[in-house]
């Protein structure tokens, strides 16, 4: 049995991990990563880009580094610029088809989404 404490009453619970409060913890931030239904989605967006449309790609189970490094490898796949934004990676001009094979050759659950 573990003798490491979970719980005082001066500080209130305990990271099992590092001991520090769970407040202040940064073991769970790094253990839980985006959550989601476990599906990638890979739709087009003109919204808000006077008529230009990309390719977003939402849901992957990564963290920021993650999602900038895949971005970076998938956007010299398709020859072409893109970003990462809000937790999503937008890719300039309508790639899905090629991206939603590529993803599922990497691993993910990837689905067109949209029209």
């Amino acid at each position: 049995m573990d003798s490491r404490s979970v719980y005082t009453t001066d500080k209130g619970r305990q990271c099992p991990e590092c001991g520090r409060p769970v407040a202040s913890c940064e073991c769970a931030a790094k253990r839980s990563g985006p959550k989601g239904d476990g599906n990638v989605r890979v739709g087009r967006q003109t919204k808000g880009r006077k008529g230009k449309g990309v390719t977003l790609i939402t849901g992957l189970p990564l963290g920021e580094d993650g999602l900038k490094e895949l971005a970076r490898e998938l956007k010299q796949k398709c020859g072409t610029g893109g970003t990462v934004k809000d937790g999503a990676i937008e890719i300039q001009g309508d790639h899905r088809d090629m991206l939603v094979e590529e993803l599922k050759r990497r691993g993910f659950s990837a689905k067109r989404s949209g029209g």
